[in-house]
């Protein structure tokens, strides 16, 4: 098989207001072979849609080189469409017409592209829809809308940036299942499919083959050929292996934790998770009273990778949890906590926190330094900023807040916007 794409040590950084530029991707090095469907996978804001955008041309690179049948683009790339979560749909427009927007740089007759347009339609399932607007639609029929609009212009490579993630359930299954039928049985041209997804059992459903990106900036971490015959049985033992070594391989730090803590600029983002949601989840842990896995943990809980990795990470880095080969339990601390009393959990929470969130650390060592134990909230803020950038600070800091009240290490006063240090601690 020829390779369509190929992507040669791909940088990407952004220039953020008050710090250095920061770097979303390093050094990608990827290709795409005709015939094949891949996924693409990683932790939330690990900079997979900014790969898709690169690969469309959407946005460019920094540095490195994306090839398309073995010429480099500059701009937008001819051999690619793009399916969005969001639908993307003109509301203005009629099914028809939004499906022949895709035509629209095409040098061909308006007859023809009305044409090609209904066979689209009839091939995506819409059919006698083509003179409804969006809002008529379900969720399911507006993004068929969406693919049919990528599809109608023949491309080589169909990218699809977590394109089921904003549908229901059993909507999202009969469109994965409709497309894969399309493109097993050869109904429509597209020689390649890229899948950005957070959904492991997604992609071991429907890819030949999944890159996995890790944090921070992101780097292909691992790649994996998903050798199983055609239709899948999520259910069979070969399908959920391949879920589990995914499910392992995305809960590994990049850096061991021991080297994550000691470094206070780039590495230590402290997951999106409430004080109150982390408790739950070790409540949950501890009430199974066992070793279990991520994969089978993340389904008994109904819970997709976009919410359960934070809380993973979260009580990971708090030492209350530990993940070995996709495993997870409760450490001596994470059993206490879940056992102890609601004054009790507070102390052993502050504990976790002084020990292992160096900027914790720091707000408390500052603040015990002044005369009054108080600061004005902007000195941690600019502090935040000078780290992650004004809008990552910002989100990070608000967090660390609501942790720290809930150990009762600080207080703050939202209307002074001042910091005060608890007078116990």
């Amino acid at each position: 098989m020829k390779n369509l794409l190929e992507l040669k040590e791909i940088n990407k950084t952004f220039k953020i207001k008050g710090t250095s530029d920061s770097t979303i991707l390093e050094n990608i090095n990827l290709h795409v072979k005709e015939g094949e469907f891949l996924a693409v996978l990683g932790p939330s804001g690990s900079g997979k849609s900014t790969l898709l955008r690169i690969i469309a041309g959407l946005i460019p690179s920094s540095s490195g080189t994306v090839s398309y049948l073995g010429k480099k683009i500059k701009g937008v790339n001819p051999g690619v469409a793009m399916v969005f979560q969001s639908f993307a749909l003109f509301p203005w427009l009629t099914v028809l017409e939004n499906v022949m927007l895709g035509l629209e740089r095409k040098k061909i007759s308006v007859e023809y592209k009305r044409e090609k347009s209904m066979q689209v339609l009839d091939i995506v399932g819409l059919d006698g829809f083509e003179n409804a607007y969006p809002k008529e639609l379900s969720g399911g029929m507006r993004q068929r809308v969406g693919i049919g609009r990528a599809l109608v212009s023949e491309p080589d490579i169909l990218l699809m940036d977590e394109a089921f993630s904003a549908l229901d359930v059993l909507t999202a299954e009969n469109l994965r299942r409709d497309l894969l039928e399309l493109w097993l049985d050869k109904k429509i041209p597209t020689k390649s499919i890229v899948l950005i997804t957070h959904g492991i059992e997604e992609a071991v459903y429907m890819a030949d083959r999944a890159i996995i990106l890790s944090s921070g900036p992101a780097t292909i971490i691992k790649n994996i050929d998903i050798s199983l015959p055609r239709w899948r049985d999520r259910k069979s033992p070969e399908f959920l292996s391949y879920v589990d070594e995914i499910y392992s391989i995305m809960t590994k730090k990049k850096i061991p934790m021991t080297e994550m803590l000691v470094q206070t600029k780039k590495d230590l983002i402290i997951p999106s998770v409430s004080a109150g949601a982390l408790t739950g989840f070790l409540e949950l842990l501890e009430d199974l009273n066992e070793k279990i896995d991520l994969y089978k943990l993340a389904d008994r809980f109904l819970m997709d990778m976009e919410d359960f990795l934070p809380l993973i990470e979260a009580s990971a880095l708090l030492h209350f949890t530990k993940v070995t080969e996709g495993d997870i339990e409760l450490t001596e601390h994470g059993v206490e906590f879940a056992r102890a009393t609601v004054l009790e959990r507070k102390k052993l929470f502050r504990q976790q926190l002084l020990e292992h969130i160096p900027f914790v650390q720091k707000m408390i060592n500052i603040l015990r330094s002044k005369s009054n134990k108080q600061m004005n909230i902007e000195f941690f803020e600019e502090l935040q900023s000078q780290t992650f950038g004004e809008e990552i600070g910002q989100k990070q800091l608000d967090l660390l807040i609501g942790w720290e009240r809930y150990a009762e290490l600080i207080e703050y006063d939202d209307n002074k916007e001042i910091v005060y240090l608890e007078q116990s601690v």
